[in-house]
Order: structure tokens, then sequence, then C-alpha cells
């Protein structure tokens, strides 16, 4: 069969981010199909017209990666972008189309009756080489787990255990985009999150236990980005160092096999062995973003975090000694948050030197998450709220602009501290830097 899989993310705030996903999707497609992938990011609308008249696709893949920005203050919903593809994909190709990624596992149901699909799959998208073999074969469709279609809903499978082949694109082209505008593409060294923070899907998404990819095989990927032309890689675990001796091992594999490029990934402050930043430093690594949340001990606990605000000082010196860029993200509003935690938090900032801090003062509701089954209890929402559009919790003690308030009211003129992603200013200012031949994320400018 002929398969056209397409990534219409074109979202640069603060940067471009490489569809990785469609990457293992190219993968796990048996070689008798014919393959080819459209990033909107680096073909436009005539282009993919060209495209599907030329190639004649048997099967369209899309790939919904994020539903929203999940910012309160400025939101962007991104549903109505994507109904309008699929009706222009239906004007011009009998294609079956098929929809996946993080953001339509999140909310399947509600995706598929928005859209005008054939097909869904919820979880992870190598199940659609099981869809596309059976239809190419014409075998029955039953038996394939999480596969969703208008003969009836399907059920949440279990994570998926087989074979994780990422397809290196030979061709420049598929990644120069993003090479120009950074030099940024990303890596995965596993999948699966154990910790039982209340507001992420992710344990949904990819399930809660972690399947680690052997650090050789990482490497070598890694090594073959760097071969493409990637200036710099980021690690698109969940949390790259939940497993801290698979991290270990990875960034002692980076060294054996000669990675040579800088790199950066999402952190948690755990209690770190000595020296574990420095064996990172030697391996390349350059930025440390911390999924710090709060610094306050009380609300470390309301979200279940495996760590408390001490724990966060003696990582963040860890990183800073190891001569590390350090950022830490916040995530402030959840249950039980008041304006004497949100004090206690801002305080305890004043220890955090030398670091980029970024706030996000609402926290979304997703399905599957304990945030949702206590917004349900205290009534916020509803067994029918369409959770398709964002929601936002509520504390009931301090709302989302008091909390902006008191952030910008501490911050002042210091410019290492930013609410939200920094708009649409930054991502220009970002995107400008990049063209003058600037890498990576670029948040280490802001450093104070």
């Amino acid at each position: 069969m002929k398969v056209l899989l397409i990534s219409p993310n074109t979202l640069t705030v603060p940067y471009p981010v490489y569809p990785i996903g469609l990457d293992y999707v190219a993968g796990c497609l048996a070689a008798e199909h014919q393959v080819e992938i459209a990033d909107l990011n680096i073909i436009d609308r005539e282009g993919l017209a060209s495209l599907l008249l030329d190639f004649s696709p048997d099967i369209i893949g899309l790939s919904l990666r994020n539903v929203d920005n999940t910012e309160i203050e400025t939101p962007l919903f991104f549903i109505e972008e994507y109904k309008e593809l699929v009706a222009w994909l239906r004007a011009r190709s009998q294609a079956v189309l098929v929809c996946g990624g993080a953001g339509f596992t999140i909310l399947p149901q509600e995706i598929f009756a928005a859209l005008d699909l054939d097909y869904g799959i919820i979880g992870e998208g190598e199940r659609f080489g099981l869809l596309v073999d059976a239809l190419a074969n014409k075998h029955s469709l039953s038996d394939i787990p999480g596969l969703l279609s208008h003969s009836g809903p399907a059920q949440v499978p279990a994570p998926w255990t087989g074979k994780q082949q990422r397809h290196v694109p030979r061709s420049t082209a598929h990644y120069q985009f993003y090479l120009d505008h950074g030099g940024m593409l990303n890596l995965q060294t596993k999948r699966g999150c154990s910790f039982r923070c209340i507001y992420c899907p992710y344990p949904h998404i990819e399930g809660k236990t972690q399947r680690l990819l052997p650090p050789d095989e990482v490497a070598r990927t890694a090594l073959g980005l760097e071969q493409a032309g990637a200036k710099y890689f980021f690690i698109t675990d969940s949390i790259f160092n939940s497993d801290i001796g698979h991290s270990l091992a990875v960034a002692k594999a980076f060294q054996q096999c000669g990675v040579s490029i800088p790199w950066g990934g999402f952190f948690a402050p755990l209690k770190l062995p000595k020296g574990y930043f420095k064996t990172m430093h030697e391996a390349g690594l350059k930025h440390v973003e911390f999924g710090t949340e709060s610094l306050c001990r009380k609300m470390l606990q309301n979200y279940r975090k495996p760590f408390q605000p001490e724990d966060v000082l003696t990582a963040h010196r860890q990183a800073l000694d190891a001569e590390l860029h350090v950022a830490h993200y916040f995530l402030m509003g959840g249950p039980g948050e008041s304006e004497n935690t949100v004090q206690e938090t801002l305080t305890n900032i004043a220890s955090l030197n030398k670091t980029v801090l970024f706030f996000f003062t609402g926290i979304r509701i997703y399905p599957h998450t304990a945030l949702y089954d206590l917004a349900l209890a205290e009534d916020q929402i509803s067994a029918t709220t369409d959770l398709l559009k964002p929601v936002f919790y509520e504390s009931d003690a301090i709302t989302h602009q008091a909390i902006e308030k008191a952030i910008l009211h501490q911050a002042g003129k210091r410019i290492n501290w930013i609410v939200g992603s920094g708009g649409t200013e930054a991502a220009a200012t970002v995107s400008k830097m990049h063209q003058r031949g600037y890498t990576g994320p670029l948040w280490e400018y802001l450093i104070r």
C-alpha cells in the first residue's frame, strides 16, 4: 500500500519541534509498503496537493501531537485546524484517513467525533502498522488493539511491547527546516512513566511501566542524527532520569559511540548519586530542564511528586557545579494552592541562582488523571463536561490571576522570570537567533 504520513503541527512557540513520532510510525511499516512523510513545517498546501496527486496514497496517517497549548492566559486550540485539514484532504484524495498521536490518545472519542476520520489509533503509533497490513491483505480488523472506528468504541490498549524501530530518512530535506531553525532534532530513550503526578496524562498515553531502549541503540541513533546535520538533540522522554541507572548508561554509550554534539532533556530533581551531572556533562549534556512545579512542601505532596524542596535545591547545585545550564518549570494553581503556598514557593526560589524560571499558572484537566477525579468530586467539571476545549483546575483559595500577579510582582524587571512559554515575541527573538546560526533552545541567554 501507499502510505502518506502527515505532521500538521506548525507551532513554533517557543521553537519548532521535530515530529519524532512519525519516524517510529514509518519504522513499523512492512517493507512492501511505500511510505512518504509530509511535514507541514516543510511543505505547504500547494506542495501537499502535488504530493497527493503524484503519490496517490491509499492511506493517510495524521499525527495529532497536541490538542491545545495548555496555557491559560494565551490559549491556542488546534482541533479546528485539524478539521479544516481533514476536509481539505477529503476533497483531494480517496485515501483512508487515520489519526493517532499523544493528543489523540488523551481524547480519542471526542476527536474522532469532531473530525471526519475512518479510523483512530489509541496508544502508541506502531499499531498503525497492524492496520495497514490488515487493510492491504483484507484481514479482519477486530484483533487490532486500540483501533477506533465507526463500528464501535475501542478499549485503551496495553503498552506496546513489540519492536520500536525508528525510521531515519536518508534525505536531509526531511530535517532541513529544523536544521535551519536551531539545528535541533529529537531522541527517545524509553517509553512509559512510573511517576504518579496527579495532572499528567503520560502514564495513560505510554503506560506506567518504563520500557527502556538499549543504550547502545540510543547512542547509534544519536550519532545518526549528528551525521544527518543536527547541531543539538533534545531527549523527549517525559523524564530522562526517572531511571537513573539507565540514564547513566545512555550517557556512557554516547561517549563510547563518539556522539559529540550537545543535548538537553527533562529531568526530575531527585536524589542523585554523586557525580551524576558530571557524567552527563562529559557525555555532552548542556541544558537541564527541571520539572520542579513547586517549592512548597505541601504542594509537592499534593502533586504526588517524588521529591521535596531540599532535593530540588541539591539537584540544582549539582547541575550548576557540573557547569550546566539550568531551568526550572513551575506549575501553580493546583489543589490546595493558596496565597501562603504561592509565597512559600516564591520565597524558596531565592535559593535558585543562575537559572531561568518558567511559570504556568493554570493546570489543564485531562481525563485518566487523579486531577480529573478530584475536579469531578469538587464539581468543577461533570461527567459530561467537554474537555476537548481546555478546562483548567481552579483552586478555591486563590485565582490564577492572583498567582500571576504575585509572580510578576516578585519578578520585577528580571528577564529570567517568564510566565508561560514566552509568547510570540519571545519566539520571534529565538527565530532571529536561529537565523544567525545559534543552536539549541537558547534560554541560557536569559540566565541571571
